[in-house]
């Protein structure tokens, strides 16, 4: 059903401008030809973005991409003052302050960060399965330092490097040293992810990068190292077997008002 969704866009593509699809199509085969673990959205990815002026106190203001370019913890928390604060009164700070705004957010163990990050060296992209009504919507998440892109694959596909990022999670190793604890936050386009398909995605990435299962993250190393074995339904199978597929499609996720 995902396929069928954008299947009259990539042909419409073919039809109108028969010589940008070829040109796309040779550049995805000449990705296949790189060397395992090789890619380019990392670098893109930040020339999409615009410098956003940071804002006093709480919060900051973004770009009219609606991405922070350089988003740092500064701009967000008043940094030095919380320091003198317990992990768990930071904790209480972080959530109260987002649980009012439209996003994602977390606090993460400074332990599981810490495997997070590791494997993020090793595999830095993975695909996710976002559940929609109908089947699955595929997206590519790139690391690029602390930061997690994703972008739709079938923008990927179509639009190759100008595929612009969809949603960032912005992940904060400030305090882990001090506290034992990251902060995470992320920013969206609205017009084609809502809430709660960040948080689905957001909550892969724990599922995917912090799972014990050997398995499951097993799917992450063939991804990047072995892509000719990788087989997209086994993410399915995965997030099925989760039980996060079912808890999160679109008709059983309660409306927020």
């Amino acid at each position: 059903p995902f396929y069928g969704k954008y299947r009259h866009k990539i042909q419409e593509l073919r039809r109108s401008s028969p010589d940008v699809f070829e040109s796309r199509m040779e550049k995805r085969s000449e990705v296949k030809k790189q060397p395992v673990g090789h890619s380019k959205q990392g670098e893109f990815i930040r020339c999409m973005e615009e410098k956003a002026r940071p804002a006093e106190g709480l919060g900051s203001k973004t770009s009219k991409g609606g991405f922070t370019k350089d988003k740092t913890l500064d701009s967000i928390l008043n940094v030095e003052m919380v320091k003198e604060k317990s992990a768990e009164e930071i904790t209480q700070i972080w959530n109260q302050y987002f649980s009012a705004k439209d996003t994602v957010y977390a606090v993460i163990p400074a332990d599981k960060f810490d495997l997070i990050w590791k494997r993020a060296q090793n595999c830095p992209s993975f695909l996710y399965a976002l559940p929609r009504k109908e089947g699955y919507e595929f997206f590519v998440g790139q690391w690029s330092g602390t930061e997690l892109h994703f972008t739709s694959l079938i923008n990927v596909q179509t639009q190759g490097e100008t595929a612009p990022s969809q949603l960032v999670l912005y992940h904060y190793p400030d305090l882990q040293k001090e506290k034992g604890i990251v902060l995470m936050t992320a920013e969206m386009d609205s017009k084609f992810l809502v809430v709660h398909d960040a948080q689905c995605l957001a909550n892969q990435v724990q599922l995917f990068y912090a799972t014990d299962r050997s398995e499951t993250y097993g799917l992450v190393e063939t991804f990047n190292h072995r892509s000719s074995e990788f087989k997209y339904m086994s993410v399915i199978a995965e997030l099925e077997q989760s039980g996060l597929g079912r808890k999160l499609r679109p008709e059983q996720v309660s409306d927020k008002s």
